[in-house]
């Protein structure tokens, strides 16, 4: 990380040089390629690399941000001098400033997370291998018309962050992924589906032909797809989708929604918004899990916490700056990229499981939905009320009979999350680890 952090210390002594009081600065080193085949030749071919900067400075309570991807020491002399007038004009915000010395993550080794794998960067022969063996797989099912992309992937970054309060590590990430998108049926009948996965080491990386084949076998289980009838009815959250259904709670207690006052969970702190029995684990440091990380982006030690225990919501997510908005201490949940201040965000979640697999809820839930797929959004973030576009599979008398698409469920985020019953089939490498979930009495719109 050598280079990194010289690149920032040259921005933090040019950004005193011009009259900060305060400063910080992130490096982004980065390559990304991705590959995308089609008809089993290559299609597309995408190449990145290269390093993005960002400096914030601090004169008194006005703060300023610039970014560049040159890193000339001109450039850098120019950033500093950009971002301190900026900051000269800009307006007093009582909250902004850095962390106290004292307050800074003194274990810095990402080593033990194991977020790099160090192995050689794949060949792009390889990686179109992958893409092409995917898409192969998915065109031997009889019932694929055709796959409308097979693509892999591969990216490795590293990121340096260095302040004028003495803060300054780094750390370095990789990531490999396929991925295949399938399509059955032809002209207003198509119906598709996918499967993928995204490892940070290529060793743990599921082969490619089965994520071809799985998602032929998804997309093919979705033909002849109708509309069921209007009603209220109980629906299964497919554990692909069910981690948006806890991400309307994690959105709603952000320290940014609630100091605004537009969250539906603004009020309630310490109260029950789960069954009980269930809980809300924000784990910063599993290993190999792509949202893992000691420090935040203000430099603060990342630790476990319970976001929702035994059902009763606990806290907000906050960075520096949130926090004493609302008179509390960070969370250490600052993020941040190369052209913005820091601002809250999680890392990794995971719901309480259940005992029981989908199928046996299925089983128990008589007549309903299992939504596998959903489009749109219509959330509104002050009363909870919740819209959203759905297709998947009906289920009568607990077993799923067809599929049927072209439905909007709905219902109150509030009264949604208490009354859901988990499964057991929650992946664990993901950095959400959400098993699938039952909610009981949604509307649903159909025909």
């Amino acid at each position: 990380m050598t280079e990194l952090s010289d690149l920032t210390q040259r921005l933090l002594d040019e950004a005193r040089k011009a009259g900060a009081d305060a400063s910080d600065a992130i490096a982004v080193e980065g390559t990304s390629v991705s590959i995308d085949v089609r008809g089993g030749a290559l299609e597309n071919a995408d190449r990145s690399e290269g390093i993005d900067i960002g400096l914030r400075v601090l004169i008194g309570n006005r703060q300023a941000c610039v970014s560049s991807s040159d890193t000339k020491p001109d450039t850098l002399r120019t950033m500093a001098e950009r971002a301190v007038a900026m900051a000269q004009i800009a307006p007093e915000d009582p909250y902004a400033g850095l962390a106290d010395p004292s307050q800074l993550a003194s274990n810095t080794d990402t080593a033990a997370l194991e977020l790099y794998d160090d192995t050689p960067e794949p060949d792009p022969a390889a990686l179109q291998d992958d893409a092409a063996r995917a898409e192969a797989e998915a065109l031997k099912n009889p019932g694929i018309s055709q796959v409308q992309q097979s693509s892999a992937g591969y990216s490795h970054r590293r990121i340096h962050l260095s302040a004028s309060n003495g803060f300054d590590a780094g750390y370095a990430r990789t990531d490999r992924g396929i991925s295949c998108l399938a399509i059955t049926g032809t002209g207003t009948d198509m119906e598709r589906d996918y499967d993928y996965d995204s490892r940070i080491f290529q060793a743990d990386l599921r082969d490619a032909a089965e994520i071809g084949r799985i998602a032929a076998e998804r997309a093919v289980a979705r033909a002849g797809a109708t509309r069921p009838k209007t009603g209220a009815y109980p629906v299964m959250f497919d554990e692909r989708i069910a981690s948006s259904l806890i991400g309307h709670l994690l959105q709603a207690i952000s320290g940014g929604a609630i100091a605004r006052g537009s969250s539906w969970l603004r009020d309630a702190l310490g109260e029950q918004v789960l069954p009980k029995g269930l809980s809300v684990i924000e784990d910063p440091h599993r290993i190999r899990t792509s949202g893992s990380k000691l420090f935040d982006a203000e430099g603060l030690p990342t630790s476990r916490r319970a976001i929702v225990d035994d059902g009763v919501l606990t806290g907000w997510t906050l960075d520096l700056a949130t926090g004493r908005k609302l008179g509390m201490p960070s969370t250490a949940n600052a993020a941040r990229g190369t052209s913005s201040p820091p601002s809250p965000s999680l890392t990794n979640i995971a719901l309480t499981q259940g005992d029981r697999s989908r199928d046996a809820l299925i089983a128990d839930m008589g007549t309903g939905l299992l939504v596998t797929s959903m489009i749109g959004s219509t959330i509104n973030p002050n009363t909870g009320d919740y819209s959203r576009g759905a297709s998947g599979f009906w289920v009568q008398n607990g077993e799923i009979t067809h599929p049927v698409n072209e439905i909007t469920v709905a219902g109150n985020l509030r009264d949604m999350l208490m009354n859901i019953t988990p499964a057991n089939d929650a992946r664990a490498h993901l950095s959400r680890v959400i098993p699938s979930l039952l909610v009981e009495g949604l509307t649903l719109a159909g025909d």
